[in-house]
């Protein structure tokens, strides 16, 4: 049996905007599939400082809603991160797309608010983690044009509805649909076990963002320049 039928648990945030240092998580959402059952958790945070109007255009919660109806982040992080840390530590995966960037922002916030990190919870390492980004741009190298959820759930065939992602919960249902879509394309995917595809992705991850840096450094950009560890980014 494959890894692709047993229980994976998807897991997404929407955040005050895109830097995993200094921003924080508005919202999380985790769904937790086991065959055609799925659980949702979900988590509305006070992040303690004003929303961008930008970050509240992208997944529609104000400064202001956030104060009166969400919970202190502590609470909510301590929460989400033993969920994350169970599942992975009895070897269920983490399923995010462009897992670095909301598990990179889950470590600096567990961090900021005096909490234990993910990886302190995990003596075996963060994973298993499976992201769909990750693993479209190994197995789809050169395919044109570009690769948000949307983009690839349009390619693989999943069926969304515009208008709903950018929620939290709505992006990780996405996600988990778009993981066996991807694996009746490429059929070795669910073949490999976790362990392997976790490696994989490591490598996979490192050689793109090694590239695509050097592709933006020859065209003079050098700040926000990709960063080649996965599935947490460094400091």
């Amino acid at each position: 049996m494959s890894w692709l039928d047993e229980t994976m648990v998807g897991f997404d945030t929407e955040t005050t905007g895109v830097s995993t240092s200094h921003d924080r998580i508005v919202t999380a959402a985790i769904l937790t599939r086991t065959g055609g059952e799925t659980t949702t958790r979900t988590w509305l945070i006070d992040p303690g400082v004003e929303i961008p109007e930008r970050a509240t255009e992208v997944h529609g919660i104000t400064t202001a809603y956030a104060q009166e109806h969400g919970v202190p982040p502590a609470d909510a992080l301590e929460e989400i991160a033993g969920i994350l840390a169970a599942a992975m530590g009895a070897g269920f995966p983490v399923v995010a797309f462009n897992a670095q960037f909301d598990l990179s922002i889950m470590e600096a916030e567990l961090e900021r608010n005096g909490l234990a990190s993910l990886a302190s919870r995990l003596p075996g390492g963060i994973a298993p983690v499976v992201d769909p980004l990750v693993l479209d741009r190994h197995l789809d190298k050169w395919r044109k044009g570009p690769r948000r959820l949307i983009n690839m759930c349009e390619h693989y065939g999943v069926s969304v509805v515009a208008d709903d992602l950018h929620a939290a919960d709505a992006d990780v249902a996405a996600t988990l649909d778009l993981l066996p879509a991807m694996a009746r394309a490429h059929r070795t995917l669910g073949e490999v076990a976790l362990a392997d595809l976790q490696g994989q992705q490591v490598e996979a991850h490192r050689v793109w963002a090694t590239d695509f840096a050097s592709w933006l450094k020859s065209k003079g950009r050098t700040e926000d320049l990709p960063r080649p560890e996965w599935p947490v980014a460094s400091k």
